[in-house]
């Protein structure tokens, strides 16, 4: 009988998509990545997303039971095997029988991994299938709130996320968002004056955690204001889960009603997302929330995947990791301050900070924007991305840029390294002048390398340079982006 699967690699049935994933495997290789919500997922955790489970539909749960198993339980096949021929399991779909295994071992790894403050592994509820952190978000509002409930979050151009009660996104749409935001004056959040807010409007929850706020949250204080107005505490640590789960970065377990977290971010797993909770009535709301609530089929060999990065996470070298992509982002802050920038929030003790680009001025003091240095950092081989700060007045226009250290620790950077980094990207964003067309400053910015750069005797209107001057610009650089790109050869080789 003949079949009808295709058979041959990527590479003999489609040799140009074939290419296009080795030029970005190699981008990735060439470039110094610095976004704080990307990190390298370990070979292990891409063979298991590659698997056979990824053909599988499994809409529904393993048994309940599995939860509080162990590995060598939920391992054991003949025991497993024989409940389920029996007894089956609550999904939707038979032929799951090895998908169970798969979810029970990626709940129960995680229950194990972010068990702390006192919290045990069998007191936590472990949800691992929602796709991604906006839909983790969705689904616990799903469970918890009513649309119109009022919500509290960190507002989104002082460091929260846009699920966190944005205008633009739903959470700001189908609720009543009233946003916290920082002290202008300390540049840290003041939980006497969050206190005071949640007294004023009593949410239904508080939302701690978040995308660009570079310092540890007090969870206590968290707990404390939420208790105050009888209000559920809802952490997002997505960005801080993997320093959690190595210690080095307190845990909101025990504090928190809920917890969120992505698994791609600092965990250095796949695409994915968990929701947390040692509320057994709340973990059946949230269960229902995301499935059928928010979506249908789960993703089965995401569930191979993360229960793989888990047990990563808790080996003596992912500490070390976390640990250094601590000291290598103090010491690429401190290194940026040095050089003179401002740095937004006033430091970071995470890992991951912001930098104010207004700080490099041009003609007729046009400022550099977010989006003009992230741009011109590209093409040097550093890769960030614009971000806004306090101060801005939209997201569309961001001052500043975000950076991480997550992706540059794991190819071995350390302080020496790190420093010259910093110095490069000092170098690059001082030698350019921001200018203004038109006579709009805002919307019609350029920009200008001006290290090498030939200036025409009447610099007030850059577009009227001389083709020739166009021609030197951009001549100079071509040079600077070699110069830039060979010394950070050096700094990867070396």
């Amino acid at each position: 009988m003949k079949d009808l699967f295709f058979r041959g690699s990527l590479a003999d049935l489609d040799p140009d998509l074939n290419e296009l994933a080795q030029i970005e495997a190699e981008r990735q290789v060439r470039k110094l990545i610095l976004i704080p919500s990307e990190s390298s997922a370990p070979q292990a955790v891409r063979e298991a997303l590659s698997s056979a489970f990824q053909n599988l539909y499994a809409e529904g749960y393993p048994d309940e039971e599995t939860r509080w198993m162990t590995d060598a339980e939920i391992l054991d096949y003949p025991a497993r095997l024989a409940h389920y021929r029996r007894y089956s399991d609550p999904r939707y779909y038979k032929g799951v029988e090895y998908a169970d295994v798969a979810e029970a071992l990626a709940r129960r790894r995680c229950a194990e991994l972010f068990a702390n403050n006192g919290i045990g592994p069998d007191r936590i509820f472990v949800n691992v299938q929602a796709l991604s952190g906006g839909p983790a978000n969705n689904a616990v509002y799903h469970a918890l709130v009513e649309p119109g409930d009022t919500i509290m979050g960190l507002n989104l151009l002082h460091g929260g996320h846009l699920s966190h009660g944005s205008p633009v996104n739903r959470s700001g749409k189908y609720y009543n968002a009233v946003s916290y935001t920082i002290d202008p004056d300390t540049e840290r959040i003041n939980y006497d004056a969050v206190a005071e807010l949640a007294q004023q409007h009593k949410p239904k929850f508080i939302i701690a955690g978040y995308s660009s706020y570079p310092w540890v949250v007090d969870w206590k204080r968290f707990r404390e204001i939420a208790s105050s107005v009888g209000a559920y505490l809802f952490a997002d640590i997505a960005h801080v889960a993997g320093m959690i789960a190595a210690g080095v970065y307190p845990s909101p377990m025990g504090y928190a009603d809920v917890i969120t977290f992505t698994t791609h971010k600092s965990l250095c797993g796949p695409r994915g997302a968990c929701i947390l909770t040692t509320n057994p009535t709340l973990a059946r709301k949230i269960d229902r929330a995301v499935f059928p609530g928010e979506q249908g089929g789960p993703h089965v060999n995401t569930f191979l995947a993360m229960a793989t990065a888990f047990k990563l996470a808790k080996t003596d070298q992912f500490k070390e990791l976390q640990t250094q992509v601590l000291k290598n982002c103090q010491v690429l802050t401190e290194r940026l301050k040095e050089h003179g920038f401002k740095i937004p929030f006033g430091g970071t003790d995470t890992h991951l900070m912001n930098l104010d680009c207004s700080s490099v001025t041009g003609i007729d003091q046009v400022t550099l924007s977010g989006d003009q240095a992230a741009r011109i950092l590209d093409l040097a081989g550093v890769v960030v991305n614009r971000n806004t700060i306090p101060g801005d007045k939209s997201a569309f226009d961001p001052s500043g840029i975000r950076m991480g250290t997550h992706w540059i620790t794991q190819r071995g950077f350390k302080e020496p390294e790190v420093i010259a980094l910093a110095d490069i990207i000092s170098d690059v964003l001082k030698a350019t002048t921001p200018y203004a067309i038109g006579g709009r400053k805002v919307t019609c910015a350029g920009l200008r390398l001006t290290s090498l750069c030939w200036k025409a005797p009447n610099a007030g209107c850059a577009i009227w340079r001389s083709r020739l001057g166009l021609i030197l610009s951009l001549l100079s650089m071509v040079i600077l982006i070699f110069i830039i790109l060979t010394t950070i050869q050096r700094i990867v080789i070396g």
